[in-house]
């Protein structure tokens, strides 16, 4: 099992930044993809980012693109999400997710392990 435990969110104000963080622990993090989701509420969880094993192959959301940057830090076990521009449109519960390939996917159950999430919240 991957324990996945998210942190960094918080209130911002449009145009904010903020970065999220994804510490995993417990079996090995090597050869896992990683994602970030979003769900707002009364809203289906859809795709935000993901990174490749060896973070040379990156993909966003459209939503997201030229605003969002997702990084790893595989020595420690850490995926990031940087968030600058933010919209009140970003509002939302923010998960991170590992895929037990090394390949970067858009679909949320090509993800096997899942965080409990960490809130965003952009005021207009």
């Amino acid at each position: 099992q991957v324990r996945l435990v998210e942190s960094g969110g918080g209130l911002v104000q449009a145009g904010g930044s903020l970065r999220l963080s994804c510490a995993a622990s417990g079996r090995t993090f090597s050869g896992y993809a990683m994602g970030w989701f979003r769900q707002a509420p009364g809203k289906e969880r859809e795709f935000v980012a993901a990174v490749s094993w060896s973070g040379g192959s990156t993909i966003y959301a459209d939503s997201v693109k030229g605003r969002f940057t997702i990084s790893r830090d595989n020595a420690k076990n850490t995926v990031y999400l940087q968030m600058n521009s933010l919209k009140p449109e970003d509002t939302a519960i923010f998960y991170c997710a590992a895929r037990r390939v090394t390949i970067v996917s858009y679909y949320r159950y090509d993800y096997a392990y899942w965080g409990q999430g960490t809130q965003v919240t952009v005021s207009s």
